[in-house]
């Protein structure tokens, strides 16, 4: 496990499992919102996006988390193990309205400097359609991979667990 990529939902746990799985792995993670976003939340023109993906991905090792459909194959190509977190639509509300009661007017360490921690009707409204429009999609793509690379569907909190518990064996 060299070149891990981590997808799921927001609020799925991302990039708390990218954070340990580097400290177990001894690799860096590569939280993919600290590069894609400019502060005050401005999204990166998509050709500078697959740029900086394309230079983030040459590098030997690496745990990245993120979603980024445009670049999701371009990621998945040179990734050996793919992660797919599974949770349920109500945690994932749950979690991130507890993100931002905790980094309410403050910025994540997983997300670029000068983006506030913030909740609006567009993040809410990618949230509820997650299940039904992105989750179908990444799941397809994910079958296809399986025979060329490490596919993992984890189920929540207690697979997230015991599938860190098994690395550290």
């Amino acid at each position: 496990m060299k070149r891990v990529l981590i997808l799921g939902p927001s609020g799925s746990g991302k990039s708390t499992l990218g954070e340990k799985l580097g400290r177990i792995l001894g690799i860096p993670i590569i939280h993919l919102d600290q590069y894609y976003w400019k502060p005050d939340w401005v999204y990166t023109p998509e050709e500078e996006w697959q740029a900086k993906v394309k230079n983030l991905i040459s590098s030997e090792s690496w745990v990245m988390d993120g979603n980024y459909t445009s670049t999701l194959k371009l990621r998945a190509s040179a990734a050996d193990t793919i992660i797919f977190i599974d949770i349920p639509r109500r945690l994932s509300y749950l979690r991130i309205f507890t993100r931002f009661l905790r980094f309410r007017g403050g910025t994540r360490p997983d997300v670029t400097e000068g983006c506030p921690e913030k909740i609006d009707w567009d993040f809410i409204r990618w949230i509820w359609d997650y299940p039904r429009t992105r989750k179908p999609v990444i799941l397809r793509f994910l079958e296809n991979l399986k025979t060329t690379k490490n596919v993992f569907v984890l189920q929540g909190h207690q697979e997230v667990e015991a599938f860190l518990q098994s690395l550290e064996k």
